[in-house]
């Protein structure tokens, strides 16, 4: 079943069998959890670009790298980097949804750069503090694991853009499953 958030829960009274998992989008893993353990704490909840981190990423790392996030001083620069090449919208989750999540959960004055599609990333990646890799739907594996290669191999944090919003909201149980 696809829904939209102001539907879940109306679905999840009116559907005969429950759920055993729901997999939401990450920029709204706060309103459908409220949903969710509202209606019944055992099901399941986690995002899609969590699931792709599973099936793409380098899970183990992005599981490493997020709690970093709680350690971002005013300054740090953080790279955002997005696989596909869509027009930027006025509140995209890469340019706004996810740098504001990220300023509101640290309180910190951040520096966020972000690159789309295959462009190359930038030579001095020890600059930035974090790394945060969008789901990664347009790339295949081994494309995002040689997008990634450098930053693991200079011991850069890096996550995905689910793993941050779980954790940024208090649901990394979400990432666990």
């Amino acid at each position: 079943i696809v829904c939209k958030v102001e539907q879940l829960e109306k679905v999840l009274k009116t559907i005969n069998t429950k759920p055993s998992i729901i997999v939401t989008d990450s920029k709204v893993f706060h309103d459908v959890s409220k949903i969710v353990e509202k209606f019944d704490k055992t099901i399941r909840l986690t995002g899609f670009s969590v699931l792709l981190a599973r099936l793409k990423g380098d899970f183990e790392k992005y599981k490493e790298g997020t709690p970093k996030l709680k350690d971002l001083k005013d300054g740090d620069k953080i790279l955002i980097l997005e696989s596909c090449t869509h027009k930027t919208t006025c509140n995209d989750i890469g340019a706004v949804v996810l740098p504001n999540a990220i300023k509101k959960f640290t309180g910190k004055n951040l520096i966020f750069d972000k690159l789309s599609g295959f462009t190359p990333l930038p030579n001095n990646l020890k600059d930035y503090s974090l790394i945060i890799q969008c789901g990664g739907c347009m790339f295949t594996k081994k494309q995002l694991e040689g997008r990634l290669r450098l930053a693991i191999e200079q011991n850069i944090p890096i996550t995905n853009y689910g793993m941050v919003f779980a954790y940024i909201n208090g649901l990394w149980k979400a990432v666990n499953i």
